[in-house]
């Protein structure tokens, strides 16, 4: 994570709801600098907070986003959530109008997953959201970014763009998360130059190594 300011308003976490149950998530807030980020932190705690109570990732979204709801007026928050079972590897997953994944599947490669979405958080009381399965195999691998990372411009006002962010997650396929978010890092600095950050960069990225 990147901020474009001193702090910023996006965010990602995972944890664990139980022993075979990882939860991961990734959001981005619909503003910059220290009101996002004090946003952010409440959102984050609330999603955690209800994340370890239980429930589908549907759920989870429906609860906090009336909670938000009930006590703001001016920001929202894009959210995308998965919880992974680690025994049999299906990731359940829920959208609230967050970026499309990425999904890397058993041939090596990295594919966008046109998921359906669900209203922001916090931008109208009792929406409904869905659930959907991944059904991850040891090796696959989901990459989940926000929209600093394709909105990215160099000097001559050019964006990244998610055909050039595809191609750079391919390029390095075949590396552990780690090398993945760092060879995306490297090429998306590589193509800004020295052109000044307006938005939030943030990426994670998860593999299944089996049960």
């Amino acid at each position: 994570m990147t901020p474009a300011k001193e702090v910023g308003g996006d965010f990602y976490d995972f944890l664990l709801i139980d022993e075979d149950h990882l939860a991961v998530l990734i959001a981005d807030v619909s503003d910059k600098g220290v009101p996002a980020a004090l946003f952010m932190m409440s959102t984050k705690i609330l999603l955690n907070y209800r994340a370890q109570q239980g429930g589908s990732p549907s759920e989870i979204l429906y609860s906090v986003n009336d909670q938000i709801c009930k006590n703001n007026s001016e920001m929202f928050v894009t959210v995308w959530l998965g919880i992974l079972d680690l025994n049999t590897g299906v990731m359940t997953c829920s959208n609230a109008g967050h970026e499309y994944p990425f999904i890397r599947g058993r041939d090596g490669v990295f594919r966008k997953l046109k998921d359906k979405h669900g209203i922001v958080l916090g931008a109208m009381e009792y929406a409904r959201y869905k659930d959907y399965e991944i059904q991850m195999m040891p090796g696959d691998a989901v990459f989940v970014y926000t929209d600093g990372i394709p909105e990215a411009n160099n000097a001559d006002g050019e964006f990244y763009g998610l055909e050039r962010m595809e191609s750079a997650l391919n390029s390095h396929a075949d590396r552990d998360p780690e090398g993945v978010l760092q060879g995306m890092r490297e090429d998306v600095n590589s193509f800004t130059g020295e052109a000044r950050q307006f938005d939030d960069m943030t990426m994670l990225c998860v593999e299944y190594k089996g049960k």
